[in-house]
């Protein structure tokens, strides 16, 4: 069985009893099975622990580590979207910090609506500018504003991904929208059975010359470069050692050594589409846009799965995986149903479709998304913020 425009429109009926879509795969490291990989580390160097029962089917839930938990994979799925945005015609929010002055080369020329921490409700977006009116004073703004579940339209045209994968208008003024809607995909890669947990990466930074880290530097912050060697510190410089500018050999204790690769027994990521989720996005009852709305958010989900990881993908530094199999199993009114599973272009093929669909009803989805991206700037206060956090060093 494939899955179809057709098919998954009938799924998103107001009417229909179908559940949604399970997606299963077993994943192993580039080194084979066992090899230790990185699960996410959070703050204080810690793993995300818990027990789950393992998908074998044993009679005891086991110990597991959370390899890449759901808001990670969020972001996973939405900068795969952004990477071929273009390609499949998706709208396109840019904030151009152009404007703003020399920044740092690491830091991002422009921040993607797809990298926004909040999708559409993300601050960023409150405090821009659009042709030099603050953007949620503009049109576009106060659609996006006041977007609803219930008001969805504005979503669709610029912020699709937004009803997939959950928002909250969290950061307006009391008193203005606090509008919520619940994830519909949640996806998950977890360790089963770890090893061990206490492992240490420990190591030792190296030093051709050797050179002494005892020895005594004075230096200036903002400029690593100058420095001088000192016996004590003079003049509001900072008196370190001179490992401090990454000279000389240093070991890394035990306790300040990050946590080491994991080895387990199986890493399994499942995902899921929930139709009873997307059933939450309406124009009102019975409304015959609310099918073909659904079906092309449903869509982008299963092509975002489809481009993050149909392949072997890389979650971090040491935790490259692929996929030895994976099923994904339709949760419909006649029971379960093993369906193929969609790759790249027969994802992109299925959005075409189900757009198509959206727009013969008047969705502002496919042909009628911008082809050009909806370019704002920060406004005068993030700017100054900006500059504060990276003032501009004299080259």
């Amino acid at each position: 069985m494939s899955i179809s425009a057709s098919g998954l429109i009938a799924a998103c009926r107001d009417t229909a009893v179908d559940a949604g879509l399970h997606i299963h795969s077993s994943l192993e490291p580039l080194g084979g099975e066992g090899s230790p990989i990185k699960p996410a580390v959070y703050e204080g160097g810690v793993y995300q622990h818990d027990r789950r029962w393992p998908p074998d089917g044993r009679a005891e839930p086991v110990d597991v580590l959370v390899v890449d938990n759901v808001p990670s994979q969020a972001n996973r799925l939405e900068a795969a979207l952004e990477r071929h945005a273009g390609w499949l015609g998706l709208p396109r929010v840019v904030l151009d910090l152009s404007g703003v002055g020399a920044l740092p080369p690491h830091l991002p020329a422009t921040i993607s609506g797809f990298r926004f921490p909040h999708r559409h409700a993300d601050a960023y977006l409150r405090d821009s500018m659009l042709d030099g009116t603050p953007f949620q004073r503009t049109e576009i703004g106060r659609r996006l504003r006041d977007a609803t579940s219930d008001h969805p339209a504005a979503l669709l045209e610029w912020f699709p991904q937004a009803l997939l994968f959950g928002f909250w208008q969290s950061h307006l003024a009391k008193g203005q929208s606090q509008a919520k809607l619940a994830r519909s995909w949640i996806s998950e890669t977890v360790g089963y059975e770890p090893a061990t947990t206490e492992t240490r990466q420990l190591g030792l930074k190296g030093d051709p010359l050797n050179l002494s880290v005892e020895q005594r530097v004075q230096f200036d912050e903002s400029d690593r470069s100058a420095w001088e060697l000192t016996e004590e510190a003079r003049g509001g410089g900072r008196g370190e050692r001179l490992s401090e500018l990454g000279h000389g050999q240093v070991p890394i204790s035990v306790n300040d050594a990050a946590p080491g690769g994991v080895s387990f027994a199986s890493i399994e990521q499942q995902a899921t589409l929930s139709l009873a989720g997307l059933r939450r996005l309406t124009f009102g009852a019975e409304d015959p846009r609310n099918a073909p709305a659904r079906a092309v958010v449903a869509a982008i989900g299963l092509f975002a799965h489809a481009a993050a990881f149909d392949r072997a993908f890389s979650l971090r530094s040491g935790c490259d995986l692929r996929s030895t199999g994976s099923t994904w199993t339709w949760l419909g009114e006649a029971g379960d149903t093993p369906v193929d599973p969609l790759d790249v272009a027969s994802a992109r093929e299925l959005l075409e479709g189900c757009a198509a669909a959206a727009e013969e009803v008047g969705l502002p989805v496919g042909s009628a998304w911008p082809s050009e991206p909806l370019v704002v700037e920060p406004h005068e206060q993030l700017s100054k913020a900006i500059r504060k956090t990276y003032p501009e060093v004299d080259s």
